[in-house]
């Protein structure tokens, strides 16, 4: 069994950087165009059809995403807007499931378990494809934490409830409101507490690890610490897996060496890349095995069926979304004071983002094929929904989000909003420099040999000097990019010369290794200042 594995999973890895590729030179999202090449490839005669297993992405793919999020997302951010994060992760999730359960119920003819067991399923939109799409574009920093805490959270809903329905469904509909509400209070808090007793264990031990492959190592398992205990016990493990990354977030930095820090990103940055990008090729790939789970089936009804909940899941976003948002402003002014309505645009924005995704499809696939000694009922048509639903939204509003957030003049807020964000970052990085310089000021009354002290001075003025010509730079509105070209193509002179040093028995593999590294680390900062607005700045 793990011979044959070890091609497929090659192939898909390989497939996937190939898209990837493809990708960026189309100009298309890579969720999108990797979901739309795992379609393709699927229908080829003559390919394997490749099952996805529900229990592979909800063990071992979902927990090292949902971690990395967690750990990568903003603490205050998630805090400032858990309101509306809650109301979305919760709220509309419950509001969406129930708004499904009553279309199942009398338009498809479904029993109401059955029903439930739907809106479960296509209820939560995706922790990854959102993001995935939403983060290639300038957008307010309100609507990005709203939506990435949204996506951390609302699994945990949508998987609890879909648990309490298949037992409603196995158990012949029988079904207790009130043991229901217990148990989901109860494994919500005691998954919050396992994720923080998870997340400070980490911690704890990679702080007296002093190894950073160590601590990488340790990192890695944290996700799954996390997820499979609450998963054994019932539970859903999504929320300890969230929680323990942001535990990790708000206190690692304390704890955490920067050399761990340094390997850390790039391993997790690979790790995250490939598990995104295999998700979304099986999820294309999965249509197939769809089709072929229904036989001989009414196709008009199916197609009613898959219609009518995506449009129903759609509808209902935007009703609770802009009546969450702004029904307490208009009913209590008191509110109004203390919570100003956002801009609708924004609202809209949100609420139109309701991409759904993976553990949508790996929660339908997961459906029993027997509820007691008969077949599940409508598993099928379940499938068709749930996959329809998730291909509508994706493609549908994944390619037409940039239209939208451009016609809205999101972009615009977003830039602005960015660019303050990095006069912001580069004021700091002068608040830093400032301190060094006055810790060197002690340190030359205590005695400092004045060669050090001047050699020292020189270079964190000279760096205070160009952050503050960056700072300058920002408020006036000009270009910080210009010189990013140049300072990659003085490295790769750099490299030149180093190369040629090597090749005339100037220099040896150790020390040729060393500047490389040195040359490749500079190569990243600069790469890094570039992405986020701040090429001049090193």
């Amino acid at each position: 069994m793990i011979l044959p594995a070890l091609p497929i999973g090659f192939g898909l890895v390989a497939v996937t950087a190939l898209a990837a590729v493809a990708a960026r030179r189309t100009n298309l999202p890579p969720s999108i165009f990797l979901v739309l090449v795992g379609l393709g490839i699927g229908f080829i005669p003559g390919v394997p059809r490749i099952a996805l297993r529900p229990d592979l992405v909800l063990t071992l793919l979902l927990p090292p995403l949902l971690y990395s999020a967690g750990v990568g997302m903003s603490w205050k951010g998630f805090r400032a807007h858990l309101r509306p994060i809650l109301l979305l992760a919760v709220g509309c999730v419950l509001f969406t499931a129930a708004s499904v359960a009553v279309v199942a119920r009398y338009l498809l003819d479904l029993s109401w378990a059955v029903g439930f067991v739907l809106g479960a399923i296509v209820a939560p939109p995706d922790a990854v494809a959102p993001m995935a799409i939403a983060k290639r574009f300038p957008v307010p920093n309100r609507v990005l934490t709203i939506l990435e805490g949204e996506g951390l959270v609302n699994d945990a809903t949508a998987l609890i409830l879909f648990s309490f329905a298949i037992t409603a469904v196995v158990q012949g509909g029988a079904f207790s409101p009130g043991l229901a509400v217990g148990s989901f209070a109860a494994i919500v808090i005691g998954e919050i507490l396992w994720g923080i007793a998870v997340g400070y264990a980490a911690l704890f031990l990679r702080r007296r690890a002093h190894e950073p492959r160590v601590e990488i190592v340790l990192a890695m398992l944290t996700p799954f610490a996390a997820f499979w205990v609450p998963e054994s016990l019932g539970g859903s493990g999504v929320l300890a897996a969230v929680t323990a990354g942001l535990f990790v977030s708000y206190n690692g930095p304390r704890f955490i060496s920067p050399a761990t820090r340094l390997q850390g990103f790039f391993v997790w940055d690979l790790v995250v890349y490939l598990i995104e990008g295999v998700i979304f090729l099986l999820t294309g790939l999965q249509a197939p095995v769809v089709v072929d789970s229904l036989g001989e089936a009414d196709w008009m009804r199916l197609g009613l069926a898959a219609v009518s909940v995506t449009g129903i899941i759609i509808l209902v976003r935007f009703i609770w979304v802009f009546t969450g948002t702004y029904l307490p402003c208009w009913l209590w002014p008191s509110w109004r004071r203390h919570n100003p309505a956002p801009p609708w645009q924004e609202t809209f924005t949100i609420a139109f983002t309701g991409i759904r995704g993976v553990v949508s499809l790996a929660a339908a696939l997961s459906i029993p094929l027997m509820s007691g000694p008969a077949p599940f009922p409508e598993r099928g048509l379940l499938l068709l929904v749930t996959f329809s639903v998730i291909l509508a939204t994706l493609v549908g509003q994944g390619f037409s989000f940039a239209w939208v957030v451009q016609k809205l003049g999101l972009t615009v807020l977003g830039k602005r909003e960015a660019n303050i964000a990095k006069q912001h970052e580069v004021q700091a990085r002068v608040a830093g420099i400032d301190a060094a310089l006055a810790r060197l000021d002690r340190l030359q009354s205590a005695g400092l040999a004045p060669e050090t002290v001047e050699i020292l001075r020189r270079r964190h003025g000279d760096r205070r000097t160009y952050f503050a010509a960056a700072c300058r730079d920002l408020e006036s509105g000009e270009a910080v990019a210009r010189s990013t070209a140049l300072q990659l193509e003085f490295l790769d002179a750099e490299r030149s010369a180093i190369a040629d040093l090597y090749k005339n028995n100037a220099l040896d593999d150790e020390a040729r290794r060393r500047i490389e590294r040195e040359l490749d680390l500079d190569e990243s900062r600069i790469r890094h200042a570039a992405e986020s607005g701040t090429s001049r700045i090193n």
